[in-house]
């Protein structure tokens, strides 16, 4: 039986592409990040890949992502899950600023412990820590079980979402996570055993 897990972050988005803190806010997907989407739902589909249930935030550009994923796949009347414990990390304060006009304000260094410490959240928003507090509890709930049932789940969420989770299931350090990219429209394919454990991990684009 298959027991398997797939984790795909959101095409580029328009803030992406401006290089504007996004977090909770929600900005469309670009040109680009439409293409990534679809490119990702026609390798899945290459892969012949039954899909049991979907998975997705409350956020507009993961929801996207998903729906042009499924079109391409030619899955119709699809079970889809959106809750907001995958939404991205909150970025507090920092949401809707350029990256740069926030190192000029607060300081490179600052910004830098922001954006790359585990625990250490901007103000008003939420750390890599905070976001996987709730990104865990959910998926340990209401997505593995359904993992470990049998099929193959999708779930399209978020940079930092997607980072609390493979850290969990590679069993990663906060420091090796931090160092972990995460790219636009590119599966990140996980099988289990009976027991739940990982048993292989298949980055595909």
């Amino acid at each position: 039986m298959d027991r398997r897990l797939i984790l795909v972050r959101h095409g580029q988005s328009e803030w992406n592409l401006k290089n504007l803190f996004t977090g909770w806010k929600n900005p469309g997907l670009t040109e680009k990040g439409v293409e990534e989407a679809i490119a990702a739902g026609k390798l899945l589909k290459s892969r012949g890949y039954e899909i049991e249930v979907c998975y997705t935030s409350a956020l507009a550009r993961a929801q996207r992502t998903l729906d042009l994923m499924l079109e391409n796949m030619d899955i119709v009347n699809m079970t889809i899950i959106r809750n907001q414990a995958l939404n991205e990390r909150d970025y507090g304060d920092l949401a809707g600023l350029n990256k740069d006009d926030a190192r000029e304000k607060w300081g490179e260094e600052q910004v830098h412990i922001w954006r790359r410490s585990f625990d250490v959240p901007p103000p008003g928003g939420e750390s890599l820590k905070d976001t996987a507090e709730r990104v865990l509890p959910y998926y340990e709930a209401e997505i593995a079980p359904r993992v470990a049932d049998g099929g193959t789940i999708l779930v399209a969420a978020h940079g930092n979402s997607l980072r609390a989770l493979v850290m969990k299931l590679e069993n990663l350090s906060p420091e090796e996570i931090l160092k972990r990219e995460i790219a636009t429209g590119k599966p990140i394919i996980y099988d289990f055993d009976a027991d739940g454990n990982v048993t292989n991990v298949e980055n595909i684009d």
